[in-house]
C-alpha cells in the first residue's frame, strides 16, 4: 500500500515539494498544483514524483454539481471538469468531489438529497464531467457521504451501473457510510463488504476514524485514525490484498503534527502485520 495525506507546509517549487513529501515519508500524495498550473510546471512536480516514486491519488474537486442554483450548478460543472482535466494531466489515480448537495450548502443535508430526481441527476452530472473530458490516464470518483449518494456499497454499485462510464471509478470513504450505531458497531463487517462489492473499481481510499457518545439521539463524530473505532488491520489487509500500490489518504487534521501521529499509527498497524508502504524506508 502507499500512505500520505495533506501537507500543511509551504512550498515554491517542485524540488521544495518533494524534500517535504520525503521528510513526511509520504508515497502518495494530493494534487501538488492547481488545475490553472502551466503544462509545463505540472510535468516538473510529475517528473519529481517519480524519482522519488510517489504516486498522484487524487485531485479534489470540492464543488455541487447538483446545486438547485443553475449558476452555482453550471460554474460546479465547469470547474469539475478542469479538475478532472488536471488529474488526466498528473496521470493521478483519481479526480474526486462529492455527489453535491440539492441545498444551499455544498455538502449538506437535505431531504431532497434522497429523491430519485437528485439520483437521476447525479447520475447525468458525472456523464457529463466525464464525456466532456474523455480521461485516459485517470478515473472521476465520488467520495461517498452519509447523506446522500452514494451512501453504501449497493447505492455506489447502482451508480456505476447507471453511470455506464469505464472512467468512472470509487473513491472508498467507508468511513462517511457510517451513518448508523449498527454500522459503527460492525465497521468491520461494513470495511468486508465494500471491498468485497467495489474492489474491483477503487481507486484510492481515506483514512480516518469515528467516535460514538453514548448519549440520545445518535451522535457520530470524525477522529484521527487510532481515536476511535476503525478496524484498521482489517482495513489494511484488504488494501494490501487488493492493490499493493493503492493510496490510503489521510485527511481533515489540523497540525501537520496530527498528520504526523496519525501516520505512526497507521504505520504501526501495517508493520504489526507485515505490511509494506510502499516508497517508505
Amino acid at each position: 500500500m502507499r500512505l500520505g495525506g495533506t501537507i500543511l507546509m509551504s512550498y515554491s517549487s517542485p524540488q521544495e515539494w518533494i524534500e517535504i513529501v520525503r521528510k513526511l515519508r509520504y508515497s502518495a500524495v494530493l494534487a501538488p498544483v492547481d488545475h490553472d498550473a502551466p503544462d509545463d510546471l505540472v510535468k516538473d512536480y510529475l517528473k519529481e514524483a517519480k524519482k522519488a516514486d510517489v504516486i498522484i491519488a487524487e485531485v479534489g474537486a470540492w464543488s455541487n454539481p447538483i446545486s438547485p442554483d443553475d449558476k452555482v450548478r453550471k460554474a460546479a460543472l465547469e470547474y469539475c471538469k478542469k479538475r478532472l482535466d488536471l488529474a488526466e494531466r498528473l496521470g493521478a489515480r483519481c479526480c474526486v468531489n462529492t455527489a453535491g448537495a440539492r441545498g444551499e450548502i455544498w455538502d449538506g443535508v437535505y431531504r431532497d438529497n434522497y429523491s430519485e430526481d437528485t439520483y437521476a441527476l447525479i447520475v447525468d452530472s458525472v456523464r457529463e464531467i466525464i464525456d466532456d473530458v474523455k480521461p485516459k490516464n485517470t478515473f472521476y470518483a465520488l467520495e461517498p457521504m452519509p447523506w446522500i449518494f452514494p451512501d453504501s456499497p449497493d447505492s455506489y454499485l447502482r451508480l456505476i451501473k447507471d453511470i455506464d462510464r469505464k472512467e468512472f471509478g470509487v473513491h472508498l470513504d467507508f468511513v462517511n457510510m457510517i451513518n448508523t450505531p449498527r454500522k459503527y458497531l460492525y465497521n468491520d463487517v461494513l470495511i468486508k463488504e465494500c471491498f468485497e462489492k467495489l474492489g474491483p473499481y477503487i481507486k484510492s481510499c481515506h483514512a480516518k476514524d469515528v467516535i460514538m457518545s453514548n448519549r440520545l439521539t445518535t451522535m457520530i463524530r470524525e477522529v484521527a485514525p487510532g481515536k476511535g473505532v476503525i478496524d484498521y488491520t482489517v482495513f489494511l489487509k484488504l488494501v494490501e490484498r487488493l492493490d499493493p500500490d493503492m493510496p490510503v489518504m489521510l485527511e481533515h487534521l489540523d497540525t501537520q503534527e496530527e498528520y504526523i501521529e496519525a501516520y505512526n499509527y497507521i504505520k504501526g498497524i501495517a508493520d504489526e502485520n507485515n505490511i509494506r508502504i510502499k516508497g517508505v524506508l
